[in-house]
């Protein structure tokens, strides 16, 4: 979250606007504080993890695609961890699973199977 996006007014205002979106439709949506402060009804949430390492590694591979940010993988871990205890621990909507979120560790894993996994589960909850 940007330091504009993580004032409260601006935060609040946000969160309207998701929420009227969200609203207008069936939506997936993702980010850090989806299913406990934008959608907290929502009928399927995923709290979607992975090791620090593993994410490190993601991240240094997108930037070198995209030939952008930092390729050092030390740099990028710090960066990570400093943001995740930094999401963590802020007072406005900080980053945890809700209560009802399904906790799912994707590391060592492929892209396709993880949506497949959380496909079927949104299939399953449809069908209840």
């Amino acid at each position: 979250m940007s330091p504009v996006s993580a004032a409260p007014s601006v935060r609040e205002a946000l969160v309207g606007q998701q929420r009227r979106i969200g609203r207008a439709g069936d939506y997936v949506v993702e980010g850090r504080d989806i299913g406990t402060v934008v959608f907290p009804e929502a009928e399927v949430k995923v709290f979607l993890t992975a090791s620090d390492e593993e994410r490190a590694h993601r991240r240094v591979r997108q930037n070198a695609d995209r030939s952008i940010g930092s390729i050092d993988f030390d740099e990028v871990l710090a960066d990570l961890r400093r943001r995740d205890e930094h999401d963590s621990s802020r007072a406005t909507s900080p980053l945890k699973p809700a209560d009802d979120a399904v906790r799912l560790d994707s590391t060592g894993r492929y892209i396709e199977d993880v949506i497949d996994e959380i496909v079927e589960l949104a299939r399953e909850r449809a069908a209840r």
